[in-house]
């Protein structure tokens, strides 16, 4: 259930088991969401939804920061 979440940084705060629903609750870098829509349609063939609302800022790791600084310096100007 929890382990996309997991792969994308991704800080369990709560998991709620329901008749037919389970409700996970969790704090996950804006940056590592992409691409979870079609993720999670696929994990649940179709039968789960997810929402997302801004939380907070926090500091980028260091091991991240690098590869993160990179990928912005690479995009092209936009003018």
């Amino acid at each position: 259930r929890s382990g996309d979440l997991n792969r994308r940084r991704g800080r369990i705060q709560n998991m709620e088991t329901k008749t037919n629903a389970c409700i996970i609750s969790a704090l996950v870098p804006l940056e590592a969401m992409f691409g979870y829509a079609t993720d999670v349609r696929s994990l649940s063939k179709g039968r789960a939804n997810y929402s997302m609302e801004p939380s907070q800022f926090e500091e980028v790791p260091a091991s991240l920061l690098e590869s993160l600084t990179q990928s912005i310096y690479r995009e092209p100007v936009r003018t």
